[in-house]
């Protein structure tokens, strides 16, 4: 019987050590994945370019995460903004003449605003003045936190007020992390802006997660959830509730949802699933051979005409509502 008892002590006492030990580790990728570091320059490569070694390495000791930094400006005259959130967050305001109404545009994880300025441009050319944010933690804006779109949904808000207070025809696009902002502060902080174009949200945390073990080809559980528990524990708040597919049921103006086929980081069922529960008016266009990227790189010309047509049916508050959901 001593033996047993022995044998069973022994055993307890391992599988507590290595619940301390992965409890460790989902504690400092946590940490990693939620703040960027300003002392490095070079990001962690993607896991399909990393050796055996350097998965290991990135399992134990997470992801490098250099702080985002904008590498250049507008090409129009523009303003900047410094504007007072949960954190102070710096913008760029660029106008047209004649303008029909506002575009906000919001990064993604690890972005910067100068990275949105392409799609600006686009929106200018098609009549619309814009607001380019830097996200806490990115480029001119404070800190070196990231929420992945949950406390980033307040600045979503104060750019929001800030345009609100001489224009009403304000449209929001976000894409990733920023279409993630956007679709919280519609759902959670109540705001009301005429129409959004949100690019390739994730479904929840916890399956963004996920993705990120099996696209290194590591089992996910548990590490995926204690991950999630850790981050969410670090920045104070609860990261799995921190659900797209759940503010989609609260979020009843025109919206375009755009999608890549290939899209390694967020899948084709997290996509049908939010546009299933967006309870307005809503469209949704896949582009066959992207992934999770700027959509221009490929289909510039037809994200433009997407977007243009999209834009041209909200005016008049009218939207075609034939649109499926992926197959």
């Amino acid at each position: 019987m001593k033996s047993i008892s022995k044998t069973l002590k022994k055993g307890l006492i391992l599988i507590l050590v290595i619940f301390i030990i992965m409890n460790v580790i989902a504690g400092f990728h946590a940490y990693k994945f939620t703040h960027f570091d300003s002392t490095i320059t070079v990001k962690t490569k993607d896991a399909k370019q990393l050796s055996t070694v350097e998965k290991i390495k990135t399992v134990l000791l997470g992801v490098n995460n250099p702080r985002p930094e904008n590498k250049q400006i507008p090409h129009h005259h523009y303003e900047s903004i410094r504007l007072k959130s949960n954190k102070e967050i710096e913008c760029w305001l660029i106008k047209t003449e004649n303008a029909k109404g506002s575009v906000i545009l919001f990064h993604g994880y690890s972005g910067k605003k100068s990275a949105m300025l392409d799609k600006a441009e686009i929106f200018l050319n098609l009549g619309y003045n814009t607001l380019v944010v830097d996200f806490m933690g990115s480029g001119a804006s404070e800190g070196n936190q990231t929420t992945i779109g949950y406390y980033e949904a307040e600045e979503v808000k104060t750019a929001y007020e800030y345009i609100y207070q001489g224009e009403k025809n304000i449209i929001l696009f976000g894409t990733s992390m920023g279409a993630v902002a956007i679709m919280r502060a519609i759902s959670d902080l109540k705001i009301s802006p005429a129409s959004i174009i949100i690019e390739c949200p994730f479904g929840t945390m916890l399956k963004t997660v996920k993705a990120r073990f099996s696209n290194m080809g590591i089992p996910s559980f548990p590490m995926a959830h204690l991950l999630v528990f850790w981050g969410g524990l670090q920045n104070n708040f609860n990261a799995f509730t921190h659900n797209p597919e759940d503010y989609a049921k609260n979020i009843n103006c025109p919206t375009l949802l755009l999608y890549g086929q290939r899209d390694e980081k967020v899948s084709t069922e997290e996509i049908n699933q939010i546009f299933l529960n967006l309870k307005g008016p809503k469209q949704i266009k896949i582009y066959p051979k992207a992934g999770h990227e700027n959509y221009l790189n490929q289909y510039k010309d037809e994200w433009t005409a997407d977007v243009s047509a999209f834009l041209s049916q909200v005016q008049p508050n009218v939207i075609d509502q034939r649109s499926v959901p992926l197959r």
